[in-house]
């Protein structure tokens, strides 16, 4: 098989020289341009990325690895998405991101890829990019950070949430709120719980695009390091071999990663990325897929924010593969995986230690999981309910909606006395979708007037057409498309009208006459922030539909690894 950086490095002459002259200045000898497989690692490392902070150091175990293989490792840098600090959104540049990826591999001579990724949208961007140029890659994720210890207690991301509400109460002093943060990140990794970033690691495993147990080994836990070691000598192995992403990522792998991220109580946000790295790759997945393929999987996995324990309980009770062993009359076992090996083949020999942290599929932790998708005049294409982390009682709902315009209206008016709204109101955030915010923001798990947190009120419905953080709970109805930004009857909804919510028949609607909405319909105005320049208004201009993933319409698809021009 010919090497595809032997189009750079393989040539004689003038353009051959340059190539290896100026890489020369790094100190490499000449026998590592000798036909060795040359393999980019791609490293999402970044100060303002605190999740992955400790890439750097893991990047030089993967080298080790490569170097092991015969191959001549190159790290280069793309833009890193740190979810904790980006604003307004650190998914107004997913794709953007997507982007960097995909052109850096494409326009350098690398002949495979290791994706460093960790925190939330590293992964799906990193995935995303290299589908669309389709040469050998594995995956090597940061792993979570160390479980938060609190006044005795365990916490993760997920107590911000009751943390933030104490704190509104007067429970929780703001000293005490700064002594909670210093003990919840104690190591280096991403959420300790099954957050988005634990969820994307396990939609890794489970596709096939990394080594076994590569999900849940804690970040500062000496066997991430091994793993990376080993993913160093796989990835050589892969480019002789010529197994890429598209032989790995086929229909089976797709639906293996839906019930898997069931059986866990994945991230909601699972559904907008897979959706998208299937679209790059070029399989069909619509959204009704994920209602149908997790309807009937049980919750077995005793995670936060849908159960009790954490991302570091999950590795010592035997990982993501005691997982899917136990899911494995429900999984396509015969997908090839990263490894060279089946899904099937890789399990097999896993143990379930701790059945606590991973109960049995006949003695679920919870007989309810997946993805619930809503259909009705409110949701024309569809919204995504968490079933595993809302409240049973309000899975059946009429209520009065409480509107508001923009995430500015939400926050000036949430906590006003005067608000009229009651326990059994339904929240409406309008306007936090791709087109709206730009960028769809965490924002759909909106937090509860304090009117009603002082009455005791711990639930209530809410609906937007944004996401919420895969460490957030509650009845949320999210990624409403259209949205109300694109003209969606969500930017139609008033103050007073009636929802009505009804998960066993997948429905959501509001109970409005269709003349009535008709006319409201010609009054409507857009009164969302719009961008005239720059990245944004490209963004505002080409981003899809939740339900199709969100990513550039332009981008579904991929251009491959040759390179459109030659140079010198």
């Amino acid at each position: 098989m010919e090497l595809r950086s032997t189009h750079w490095f393989g040539r004689t002459g003038k353009d051959g020289f340059i190539y290896r002259a100026w890489m020369k200045n790094q100190g490499y000898p000449s026998h590592l341009f000798e036909g060795r497989p040359v393999i980019g690692i791609c490293n999402t490392w970044s100060e303002l990325t605190p999740c992955n902070g400790h890439f750097r150091e893991l990047a030089q175990f993967i080298k080790n690895g490569i170097f092991e293989a015969g191959g001549f490792p190159v790290e280069f840098p793309v833009m890193s998405l740190g979810e904790t600090l980006i604003k307004p959104t650190a998914m107004l540049y997913r794709n953007l991101a997507s982007m960097d990826v995909e052109e850096s591999i494409r326009a350098n001579p690398v002949d495979g890829v290791v994706l460093m990724c960790g925190c939330d949208k590293t992964t799906p961007s990193l995935v995303m990019g290299a589908c669309s140029v389709n040469i050998p890659t594995i995956v090597v994720s940061g792993g979570p950070m160390l479980t938060g210890k609190f006044r005795g207690k365990s916490i993760g991301t997920s107590d911000i949430w009751r943390f933030a509400q104490a704190n509104k109460m007067g429970t929780m002093s703001n000293e005490e709120m700064q002594v909670s943060e210093a003990s919840m990140c104690r190591s280096d990794g991403h959420c300790a719980v099954m957050g988005t970033a634990s969820s994307m690691a396990c939609m890794i495993e489970s596709l096939g695009l990394s080594l076994p147990e590569n999900a849940a080994i804690p970040a500062a836990d000496s066997r991430r390091k091994a793993l990376a070691y080993m993913s160093g000598k796989r990835i050589v192995e892969m480019v002789k071999e010529g197994l890429k992403l598209s032989d790995i990522l086929t229909r089976d792998a797709f639906e293996n990663a839906i019930v898997t991220n069931a059986a866990i109580g994945g991230s909601t946000n699972f559904v907008i990325h897979l959706t998208a790295i299937a679209g790059r790759i070029g399989i069909e997945l619509n959204i009704e897929d994920y209602d149908r393929l997790s309807k009937s999987i049980p919750l077995i996995a005793n995670l936060q924010p849908s159960g009790k324990y954490f991302m570091e309980d999950l590795y010592y009770a035997g990982g993501l593969p005691a997982v899917m062993k136990e899911l494995k009359t429900l999984l396509h076992t015969k997908a090839i995986t990263a490894n060279g090996k089946t899904i099937g083949e890789n399990v097999e020999s896993s143990e379930n230690y701790n059945e606590e942290v991973i109960t049995a599929i006949d003695k679920p932790f919870n007989p309810i999981a997946g993805f619930v998708i809503l259909k009705g005049n409110l949701c024309e294409h569809g919204a995504v309910l968490k079933p595993s982390a809302a409240s049973p009682h309000l899975m059946q709902h009429k209520g009065k909606a409480v509107c508001f315009e923009n995430i500015e209206d939400y926050k000036a008016r949430i906590d006003d006395p005067a608000l009229d709204v009651e326990a059994d109101s339904v929240l409406v955030l309008k306007n936090v979708g791709p087109i709206g915010y730009p960028g769809m923001p965490e924002v759909g798990n909106m937090g509860l007037p304090k009117k009603l947190l002082e009455k005791g009120v711990t639930d209530m419905v809410r609906i937007s057409d944004g996401r919420m953080s895969g460490t957030g709970f509650g009845t949320v109805v999210l990624h409403v498309s259209p949205e109300a930004a694109a003209g969606g009857t969500l930017a139609l909804v008033q103050d007073g009208d009636t929802i009505t919510l009804d998960v066993h028949n997948r429905v959501l609607q509001l109970e409005v006459a269709d003349d009535e909405l008709a006319k409201r319909r010609l009054a409507w105005k857009p009164t969302h922030l719009q961008v005239a320049r720059g990245y944004v208004q490209l963004y505002q201009q080409h981003v899809q539909q939740a339900h199709l993933g969100a990513d550039f319409d332009f981008l579904i698809g991929g251009s491959g690894s040759e390179v459109l021009r030659d140079s010198h």
